[in-house]
């Protein structure tokens, strides 16, 4: 198990492509997107994450890492592609079908398949039916009609899902130092992957089916997006009942078995704001508390419009400063992000003319450049023609703006670090 090929070099597999290649792996990186592919063979990185242009030049450098449009011979295939939602809140696997595809003309024995996607439950399964179908001279570990693996000792090809368990910021440390989940299509594919694994990770790694591994991953996320709707949910409640919903949380956190998360504008991401779909849509009529967490996160960000226009019918012409556009604090993310669309519900609905300030990009996102009320502005010119500031994202540099800076303006903290 010398050589990689990881197809999908974003945000989990461009870190692990180059992390195992600085580990003395000869790694064969395959992206869809010709830029990001020119860009890595450089040496240069195109995701904002601490040290990942560090370990990039180091890996392109070494010799290890190479991207391409197309896969290429390996020991194993680790499959990092997207996994989004369709209309209707339904789970769409074309990326993963598609990377299955793409690397069955280059399988052989003994190879083993990875998925490190958030994937829906049965996935793993999928992938084995599909390569049994696209390569029927290979043995592919077989199913029992109650979707429950058959170890087969003469199986060729071993495939397991191993979820990526890294928080956005923290990547490269959590790569290496995360307890690991490990699901096997069958025990042998698991132990197979445990191998593989075990050469680069300090964290404990765990055995199961791959079932199990898929809803492990899932249930992460949704316990996260649980709470996160409890805390939003206390915002609207004290909104309405004329209570400073932070201090609330602060006094109600003293106690020693309470633990309340912070609210926000929304949830977004990549996980959070899409995996607890995924279980909704395996257990409609069982997963009731999941599905109406999430129902509540995404009511967050029209709630935020609708007090911000509310706000803004005061003035003639306002000017609106929406501070921050990621999903997340210090990152370039703008992945399924709440800010992005507030931003996007203001515009259509003419509530102003937006300075969006996002210190970590340099262009407005493609869904808001159509737009001729909403400019990508600086801090500076913000504060100086904002009638309304309102903070969408508690990046570091918006903690520091005076107080008096503020003092004439209309406020909205969506994130409570002004308050």
């Amino acid at each position: 198990m010398q050589k990689i090929c990881v197809l999908g070099l974003g945000y989990i597999g461009l870190p692990t492509a180059s992390l195992l290649a600085t580990k003395g792996f000869k790694v064969h990186g395959v992206d869809v997107n010709a830029q990001t592919v020119e860009t890595i063979n450089r040496g240069n990185n195109h995701i904002h994450e601490p040290d990942l242009d560090v370990l990039v030049k180091s890996a392109f450098r070494s010799g290890n890492l190479v991207a391409a449009l197309e896969p290429a011979p390996a020991d194993v295939f680790i499959l990092a592609v997207p996994t989004p939602l369709k209309e209707g809140h339904l789970p769409d696997i074309t990326y993963i079908k598609a990377a299955t595809r793409a690397i069955a003309p280059y399988l052989a024995p003994g190879n083993l398949v990875i998925l490190e996607s958030t994937i829906p439950l049965g996935t793993t399964e999928k992938v084995a039916d599909w390569l049994s179908e696209l390569r029927p001279d290979l043995i592919i570990p077989p199913i029992n009609e109650h979707g429950r693996t058959v170890d087969n000792d003469k199986a060729q090809i071993f495939i397991a899902h191993c979820p990526e368990r890294v928080l956005p910021g923290q990547i490269l440390k959590e790569l290496i130092d995360n307890d690991r989940i490990i699901g096997g299509i069958d025990q042998s594919s698991a132990r197979t992957a445990q191998l593989f694994y075990e050469r680069f990770v300090k964290g404990n790694i765990l055995l199961t089916n791959a079932r199990t591994a898929e809803l492990c991953k899932l249930v992460e996320n949704a316990f996260r997006d649980v709470n996160i709707a409890f805390a939003n949910e206390l915002s609207l409640i004290c909104e309405k009942l004329d209570i400073n919903v932070w201090e609330l949380i602060d006094l109600a956190n003293r106690h020693p078995r309470v633990n309340i998360l912070q609210p926000g504008p929304g949830v977004g991401g990549h996980c959070i704001a899409i995996d607890p779909w995924f279980i909704v849509n395996s257990a409609p009529d069982e997963a009731r508390l999941i599905r109406t967490a999430r129902e509540v996160n995404d009511h967050k960000p029209q709630f935020v419009v609708t007090k911000i226009r509310e706000k803004a019918a005061r003035f003639k012409k306002p000017v609106i400063a929406c501070l921050g556009l990621t999903f997340k604090a210090d990152t370039d993310d703008l992945r399924e992000s709440p800010a992005v669309e507030i931003v996007r519900q203001l515009a259509i609905k003419q509530a102003g003319h937006i300075l969006a300030v996002e210190p970590y990009i340099g262009t407005l996102p493609a869904t808001l450049v159509n737009f001729g009320n909403v400019q990508l502005a600086d801090l500076k010119t913000a504060l100086q023609r904002a009638d309304l500031m309102v903070l969408l994202v508690n990046h570091r540099a918006f903690y520091d703006i005076g107080r008096e800076l503020l003092n004439e303006k209309v406020v909205i903290d969506t994130r409570g670090i002004w308050r």
